[in-house]
């Protein structure tokens, strides 16, 4: 690409109309033929981005958080680039996307879907593919009445297949059935709380109540005692490093604290939960797309995890860590011109989760042009003011302009489809999960 990243509104020059910026040119052409508004991924963006992520993570394999795309067949492609293995934010996606061939699909958040759970322990295939994800002995207790019913089920039914039949004198070829042949398991994974404490100050995601080694160790113990579940590993989730971007030197000084506090906890937590349950862990998970570096050179650390990096929506654009590569955008048409300096662009409401503020609204890409603070991002029609310096590209009705969204894979929950680009061409279009009949929540 000869172009450089997009940042925000791409302002920069004089205060006149210019012909469109190589991005938003790209993508109109590229997208002339389609309705909007219209999901796009640029794949050589995003295939950089992959390429990135994994260079960062220093040979550390990289697990997928697929919230943060939530579009399968990109999720197959950072797969197929390197990727090793899916983190799924529920238990019915989980068994989805092994249903689908991921044979390694870690959930990262406790589910109490006692349905979803039943349904996942009936099924072979996705037994041997999940992982689950437990803080507390409720989320082990419902795993373990999942795994019972089954094996209860399977016992039953073997019971029933060796009774002699009166013809033959004998149960199942080969004799009776083997119990333990019927017996389902399931892994599991504890998250521990990898927040900084500084006094009575927490700083970081309120997530699990695991945070001591005495913590971390009942439950294993809980878990080494439960039949039909595996302890596989730990999960660690700094929040405060890999969500925050380095916006100020106080933000970066919470990051080095925090990389600091945790490498030094962590072994003894490993400790505390290898030795409750006799085995060593198959995984110790930590990080996310801003803290790749520091998670995978941390030690007893066996995986990092990234997602958001993919697409790089509007909140990763103030990380020192790494250069952003914005690869999704959506467009929008503008379909009136209520006064000069003003138009209006049909629906855009698509607003970030988190704290309701201005950082959750989308980033307008197309140069010159801003929201409004009166009106922000639309439901139906999202009004633009133009700035009143910088670069600035021409729009009246019938234009499409563009934006990115705050975060990443949400974006996908707006959309059917999503349309792959490579430079001014739309090379193929997919399904997102939505596209596909999915919501996970």
């Amino acid at each position: 690409m000869s172009e450089q990243p997009a940042r925000g509104g791409g302002d920069g020059g004089a205060a006149t109309d210019r012909p469109a910026s190589p991005l938003t040119a790209r993508l109109k052409a590229a997208t002339a033929h389609l309705p909007a508004p219209v999901a796009v991924v640029d794949l050589d963006r995003f295939d950089a981005n992959v390429r990135d992520l994994l260079s960062r993570a220093g040979g550390m394999p990289v697990r997928l958080a697929s919230k943060s795309v939530r579009v399968r067949p990109l999720i197959e492609r950072a797969l197929d680039a390197g990727f090793s293995g899916v983190m799924a934010y529920s238990p019915r996606e989980a068994r989805w996307l092994a249903s689908q061939g991921i044979d390694d699909v870690l959930v990262g958040y406790p589910s109490v879907d006692r349905a979803a759970l039943a349904e996942l322990a009936a099924d072979p295939v996705a037994r041997r593919a999940v992982t689950l994800m437990i803080d507390s002995p409720l989320h082990l207790e419902l795993i373990a009445d999942a795994v019972a019913a089954v094996t209860a089920a399977g016992v039953t039914a073997a019971a029933g297949a060796a009774e002699p039949t009166g013809e033959s004198g004998s149960g199942t070829p080969g004799g009776a059935a083997d119990p333990g042949e019927h017996f389902a398991s399931l892994s599991v994974c504890l998250d521990v709380d990898a927040s900084l404490r500084l006094a009575s100050a927490h700083l970081g995601v309120r997530r699990s109540p695991l945070r001591t080694p005495d913590d971390v160790g009942r439950l294993a113990s809980r878990v080494a005692r439960t039949r039909g579940v595996r302890l596989r590993g730990l999960m660690f989730y700094e929040a405060q490093v890999a969500g925050l971007p380095d916006s100020s030197p106080a933000v970066r000084l919470v990051k080095r604290l925090s990389v600091r506090d945790l490498d030094r906890r962590r072994p003894d937590l490993v400790a505390a939960a290898r030795d409750a349950v006799g085995h060593d862990l198959d995984l110790v998970n930590s990080g996310g797309t801003g803290s790749l570096e520091t998670s995978a050179a941390a030690p007893g650390v066996t995986e990092v995890t990234a997602g958001s990096g993919l697409y790089t929506p509007g909140l990763f654009d103030g990380y020192r860590a790494f250069r952003p590569r914005p690869a999704a955008f959506f467009g929008l048409d503008v379909v009136r011109e209520p006064a000069p300096g003003w138009v209006t662009a049909f629906s855009g409401g698509y607003i970030a989760s988190g704290p309701a503020a201005t950082s959750r609204l989308p980033r307008v890409v197309t140069p010159g042009w801003q929201l409004t603070g009166s009106e922000g991002a639309g439901e139906v029609q999202t009004p633009l003011r133009r700035r009143r310096s910088g670069r600035q590209e021409a729009l009246r009705a019938g234009d499409r302009a563009w934006f990115r969204h705050a975060k990443a894979g949400e974006l996908m929950e707006r959309f059917d489809e999503v349309h792959l680009v490579r430079g001014d061409e739309v090379v193929d279009s997919v399904p997102t999960y939505r596209g596909e009949g999915k919501n996970f929540g």
